[in-house]
């Protein structure tokens, strides 16, 4: 079985010492550094934007991984690529025009991702999966850190994937919210590819570790 790739939420992480969290990450096995982007409007919270994740790619030796769970997020494209978004995804529910705005990601050189809430079903994408790099499954409603996996998830996935293979699109499956070691290898053996963990990790006493054991699946 394929070792999933694993990008670590900077959410959860110690922004009083965000410089030593990413040094962590660099010389850990961490794939790529992921960020949830939120404005207040699309979920009830509001996190970090250009400043943080200019400041961390001057630091950062791993992709950066850009969650962006905003409000007409084709606004800011060529923003988010400037800050230095390698992978950069969008929410089905805040595009209405979800095909332009991943080839205008593309065009600016970036990974194109598409994320789901929970009550989005995957069907949604049946005429787009080939022009998506990823689809992320928010396996929690969005907006805030730590809390409690939905156990559909993993039927979801399931059927994403079966999309996926069916369609032989090259698409990976992300999934982020309430990601532990425990749930790690029955998401690995659904379906997912890219496991974003935060809480999990940042928690932890040892995450270099527990990236570590996040990373075997």
């Amino acid at each position: 079985m394929k070792l999933p790739l694993v990008a670590p939420s900077l959410l959860s992480a110690d922004f009083g010492n965000l410089n030593r969290d990413i040094e962590m990450l660099n010389h850990s096995q961490a794939d790529w550094i992921h960020f949830d982007v939120m404005d207040g409007v699309f979920v009830p919270n509001i996190s970090f934007g250009f400043p943080v994740i200019k400041a961390v790619k001057k630091v950062a030796q791993k992709p950066l991984d850009v969650h962006l769970m905003i409000v007409q997020p084709e606004r800011y494209l060529e923003a988010f690529k400037e800050a230095g978004a390698g992978i950069l995804t969008v929410h089905y529910e805040a595009c209405t025009h979800l095909h332009r705005t991943l080839q205008s990601i593309k065009v600016l050189g970036m990974k194109a991702g598409v994320s789901l809430n929970p009550h989005t079903p995957v069907h949604l994408l049946n005429e787009i999966i080939h022009d998506i790099d990823l689809v992320l499954i928010m396996s929690v409603n969005p907006g805030f850190g730590g809390q409690q996996f939905i156990e559909h998830s993993y039927t979801k996935i399931k059927t994403l994937k079966e999309l996926i293979i069916k369609s032989g699109a090259p698409t990976l499956i992300e999934v982020d919210g309430g990601v532990t070691v425990a749930n790690a290898p029955k998401l690995v053996a659904s379906g997912v590819d890219v496991l974003v963990a935060g809480n999990t990790v940042f928690a932890s006493g040892n995450p270099a570790e527990t990236i570590e054991q996040l990373k075997k699946g």
